[in-house]
């Protein structure tokens, strides 16, 4: 674009997040949410955006407000409506296709959902547009997917924006997606996909009007949590600078990891339910898979300290994590009857036996399997034959 921006930052992903902070969080955060909620509108001339959230009852109704805002947003699109004129009247392809998108990026900043997509799409499909142009419209409604949260729209121009940046996106606009859709799969409970990008883009991270580095951090880490190995989160999540930079503003998830790595349970125990309260309820990414987050987080203590006895009292495990005999007795029973767990509850001698699995067994049983599969097609395709 002409300002030299290469990337539409409208409208701001952290209005949407204090909107949903605003009807989830605690009582401080829903004040701390709403307030900036209100002035990010008022900055952003949102009066689209704001007449939403009344009807919604996010906010209250302010007729004075609503005329102040919708003023503002009249004033700045009468001024872009007159230079996209001048840009066909007075200069080249490149000028007008940019006037169009500034005009686009406007409606997305003032809450015009409808309009702003249709504003893109019709730069988006003129001949004119260079490669470059194409990616920051892709980008743009990207935003408006993420901001509104559309799932499909969302995965139809991740799709759209692989196809373009293989035909010669930069690499500042490969990061940027990489980091897109990091958050992406976190949203979707693709906790491997997402690990699996954040690492690859943490040291690269240059995507401030996407989230803060410290809340990408929260996520990323949060996602490495469930599925990466021991070794792997202190090599690569816990000991890397870029994390260790932004620790103090995501103490909780810290505490965490670390207390994990270091088998203080009673402080994971803790430190688990905080990121619960702090970050899991309150991010719109990551809110509908709390349950499913917290849990996994559990079996994986329990397991971890399971694997270094052959057996423990429950007691034992009860004083190890903090909390009480039957709370562990009903956990344990819930996740060796799901196959999550492998130990046996001796409730009579009040001991959990640990009943590793046999996997050079299974390995064994695995390949006699396959074996019989393969003589079985061999003489489908021997009877083929000999026809």
């Amino acid at each position: 674009m002409s300002d030299g921006a290469v990337f539409a930052k409208k409208p701001e992903l952290a209005l949407a997040q204090h909107k949903f902070a605003a009807l989830n969080g605690t009582a401080e955060q829903r004040s701390q949410a709403l307030q900036l909620l209100v002035d990010g509108i008022k900055q952003n001339k949102m009066a689209a955006f704001y007449t939403q959230l009344v009807g919604e009852g996010v906010l209250k109704s302010d007729a004075a407000l609503l005329k102040e805002l919708e003023t503002a947003s009249a004033a700045e699109l009468a001024t872009l409506d007159k230079n996209v004129e001048e840009a066909k009247e007075e200069h080249g392809d490149l000028e007008q296709n940019e006037s169009s998108i500034h005009r686009a990026v406007f409606l997305a900043q003032i809450g015009e959902e409808e309009k702003a997509h249709a504003a893109y799409e019709e730069v988006l499909q003129r001949p004119t547009t260079t490669l470059n142009q194409k990616l920051d419209i892709v980008f743009g409604k990207l935003r408006l997917g993420l901001f509104y949260y559309k799932p499909q729209a969302i995965q139809k121009e991740i799709e759209r924006a692989h196809e373009l940046v293989d035909k010669g996106g930069d690499w500042d606009r490969r990061n940027r997606l990489k980091a897109i859709e990091c958050l992406w799969h976190c949203s979707q409970r693709q906790f491997k996909e997402a690990s699996a990008l954040f690492i690859e883009c943490l040291s690269t991270y240059a995507s401030p009007e996407l989230m803060p580095m410290s809340e990408f951090v929260c996520h990323g880490a949060l996602a490495c949590a469930v599925v990466m190995s021991r070794s792997d989160i202190k090599k690569k999540v816990i000991d890397a600078p870029e994390v260790v930079e932004v620790v103090g503003a995501i103490p909780n998830v810290d505490k965490m990891l670390r207390s994990l790595y270091d088998c203080r349970y009673a402080d994971f125990f803790v430190a688990l339910a905080a990121v619960e309260t702090d970050h899991l309820k309150v991010s719109r990414y990551l809110n509908a898979h709390r349950q499913f987050f917290t849990r996994e987080m559990r079996i994986r203590g329990y397991a971890q300290l399971l694997e270094s006895y052959l057996s423990l009292t429950i007691k034992s495990m009860a004083d190890a994590f903090g909390v009480t005999q039957d709370f562990i007795d009903k956990e344990l029973s819930r996740f060796v009857a799901a196959g999550r767990l492998h130990c046996v509850i001796d409730k009579v001698g009040g001991i959990v036996v640990t009943n590793r699995p046999d996997t050079k067994n299974a390995q064994y049983q695995g390949m006699i399997k396959q074996g019989d599969l393969l003589l079985n097609r061999i003489q489908k395709l021997s009877g083929i034959i000999s026809m």
